[in-house]
């Protein structure tokens, strides 16, 4: 860990993280990042979507320089899988006030690759909805307590119930915004749509490739416009694209060319993601 740019003594870790804002409000972003080789194919759009949040939040960016020599050591251990940045406000007096001269807290970890992606996920509608705050939609905040409920939905089901991979969210007017970790692609009318994120969820690294590879367009999607669709993919910068065959009792048995071809399009882009065009054959 880093206060600052200045690396923590292992015995001042755990003091410093009891003090963390991060630990105590959720106030930081972070970025989940897909390792492959050595390398973070994305990583000047994780930069730039963490520099964006740090803004918004206003904290204080690391020395960039730093950030990228302590990642590529990272990598040098463990060159494949995924890396998490966690940037938080730093430590501070008890109290919703943040100390404007408080260094931020940030740190590197890294965890091992997702499997790949199945033929048969299966999603199923959040009872838990997404509020509506301008002030923090599309940054990667730390408080992900809505997802976290989300989540624990279907652990509470039996057995057929909560055999799903992931669960879509709306907003409090009924609207689907995304998955609990991942964002919402629909193909219909001979175009891909996905729902703007202006007011609640999160601007993927992934969702703007998409949007710009795809020739996608933001609008807003009604559970009708969701489950009528030709195909509906989640994609995320650890995934990458995640062909869906079923929501609830929903059903798309084949995978649709549209799909196909975004496959193929995100294996050229992403190196990590090759292999998953194996799915577009």
């Amino acid at each position: 860990m880093f206060v600052g740019d200045e690396a923590l003594a292992s015995e001042r870790i755990a003091e410093t993280l009891a003090r963390s804002r991060g630990l105590a409000y959720g106030d930081g972003v972070f970025e989940t990042m897909r390792a492959h080789r050595g390398a973070i194919h994305w990583w000047p759009a994780h930069w730039a979507r963490a520099a964006c949040g740090a803004e918004r939040l206003g904290i204080a960016l690391p020395n960039r320089a730093r950030v990228e020599a302590e990642r590529d050591a990272l990598l040098h251990e463990a060159p494949d899988g995924v890396v998490k940045w966690t940037l938080l406000r730093g430590a501070g007096a008890r109290g919703y006030a943040p100390d404007p001269q408080a260094p931020p807290l940030w740190l590197l970890s890294a965890h091992p690759a997702p499997p790949p992606p199945s033929r048969d996920l299966r999603l199923r509608w959040c009872e838990t909805r997404l509020a509506a705050q301008p002030r923090l939609a599309g940054i990667k905040h730390c408080n992900r307590l809505e997802q976290v409920l989300a989540r624990a939905e279907w652990t509470r089901l039996d057995a057929d119930e909560a055999a799903c991979d992931d669960g879509l969210m709306r907003d409090a007017d009924g609207r689907a915004i995304a998955a609990t970790s991942a964002n919402l692609f629909v193909y219909r009318d001979g175009g891909w749509r996905t729902p703007p994120v202006e007011r609640c969820g999160i601007a993927g690294v992934c969702r703007g490739w998409a949007i710009d590879a795809l020739g996608a367009h933001e609008a807003e999607l009604s559970v009708e416009a969701v489950e009528s669709a030709d195909a509906i993919v989640l994609c995320n910068a650890v995934r990458g694209i995640l062909p869906i065959a079923r929501l609830g009792e929903v059903r798309w048995p084949s995978l649709h060319p549209a799909v196909s071809e975004a496959l193929r399009r995100l294996a050229a882009a992403h190196p990590a993601f090759a292999d998953n065009d194996d799915n577009a054959q």
